[in-house]
């Protein structure tokens, strides 16, 4: 009895922390284009002057929840290769057009002498703790998992989590699921993870310290520059990392020339982009991920089934960096889960409240093929299926 109460008032908490009163907020919308009018994905769309923020998915569209009193705050849309771009929330949401075109930044060393490429990775390492947010902190956010069979959408589970660590100079910190809803399950292999699948994104992080088969000594990679780019006004290298063990494991660097901040890490098919919180340290903005499971990993009766292509793509959104210790109320829970198991009241309307990011193709197609197999809407399907 003591568990579901304290399921519920953390349900309540959060519903009324993170629910939207249409005379309090509002929402604002847009897409994040170039010049050529092209989307520009993974870009942080932040609130100046708040912890608040999220990421373009990437059809380059986001969506946003500000607070009535924030209307002469500052709207910030940072990205890669382009000038930060500042308009006032009053005035974004007075324009005609929900868009923001973003001016391309040039490339300049200004007579800068370059160090060799593993120096700057080298320095970089050495000065994480100084560029990212190395003290206690409580990040909140929005983790996606979709699981495919024949490409076709079989599973699909939304987690929202707070995660207290100390950044990614760390190992890796506790979580608590804060809220779960999931629709209806029609893999063949009904696959559960022994962790929640948080810890997997933490894994394929090159910068987290630990004796994982996954993390490497970065320090042994061979380095090479292999092309230019900006972050808000700073030069950025883009570096190669080459493991000469392994000649199929390589790895990208967007490193700022100045400060030795990694802004963006390419790590396969994982991509990790990080942005400046308001402290003038880095965060995690934004993380996707996909991955086939290899056959000699899977139950001998899946093979020759559908269940043999299991694939997910995860998609991680972060909302929310909480910084001050006041505010870091946490309980840890959901984490020795697979994230697809976990048991929490369903509650419809912090679902309905919650600022989700806008649907990109790829979720419109899992919408519909979710739909098409079960023969109800997805939104019914959570209704059905969380408790």
């Amino acid at each position: 009895m003591k568990r579901h109460k304290f399921f519920l008032s953390v349900v309540l908490f959060f519903a009324a922390s993170l629910s939207i009163s249409a005379q309090d907020y509002k929402q604002i919308k847009g897409m994040v284009t170039d010049g050529f009018n092209d989307p520009i994905p993974f870009a942080a769309v932040t609130v100046l002057n708040q912890n608040i923020g999220i990421s373009t998915t990437e059809d380059g569209e986001f969506s946003l929840f500000v607070s009535g009193t924030n209307l002469q705050d500052t709207l910030t849309v940072s990205s890669l290769g382009f000038k930060t771009f500042s308009i006032s929330i009053g005035d974004y949401i007075a324009q005609t057009e929900d868009k923001i075109t973003l001016e391309e930044d040039v490339f300049e060393m200004d007579e800068v002498v370059l160090l060799s490429p593993k120096l700057y990775v080298l320095e970089a390492l050495k000065r994480l703790k100084e560029n990212t947010i190395s003290t206690t902190h409580v990040t909140e956010m929005l983790y996606r998992r979709a699981a495919t069979e024949n490409d076709k959408s079989k599973f699909f589970v939304e987690n929202y989590i707070k995660v207290r660590d100390r950044g990614p100079a760390h190992l890796s910190g506790t979580i608590q699921v804060v809220q779960a809803r999931k629709s209806a399950d029609y893999r063949t292999w009904k696959r559960t993870q022994w962790r929640h699948s948080f810890f997997n994104m933490n894994d394929v992080n090159p910068l987290r310290p630990g004796d994982s088969q996954h993390n490497r000594n970065l320090k042994k990679f061979l380095w090479n520059k292999i092309g230019e780019s900006t972050y808000e006004g700073e030069d950025v290298l883009i570096l190669e990392g080459k493991n000469p063990k392994k000649k199929w494991e390589t790895m990208i660097f967007y490193l700022g020339i100045d400060s030795y901040k990694i802004y963006r890490i390419e790590r396969s098919n994982a991509i990790f982009v990080y942005k400046n919180h308001k402290s003038g340290k880095l965060v995690l903005n934004y993380f996707k991920n996909e991955w086939n499971f290899p056959k000699w990993n899977m139950p001998s009766e899946i093979l020759g089934t559908d269940g043999e292509t299991l694939n997910y793509k995860i998609e991680v959104f972060v909302y929310n960096v909480e910084t001050d210790k006041k505010k870091m109320k946490f309980k840890s829970f959901g984490g020795d889960q697979d994230m697809g198991s976990i048991k929490l009241p369903y509650n419809p309307s912090f679902w309905e409240n919650l600022n989700t990011p806008p649907d990109t193709k790829f979720y419109k197609k899992l919408k519909k093929e979710q739909g098409e197999i079960f023969g109800v809407p997805l939104d019914v399907q959570y209704a059905l299926v969380n408790e």
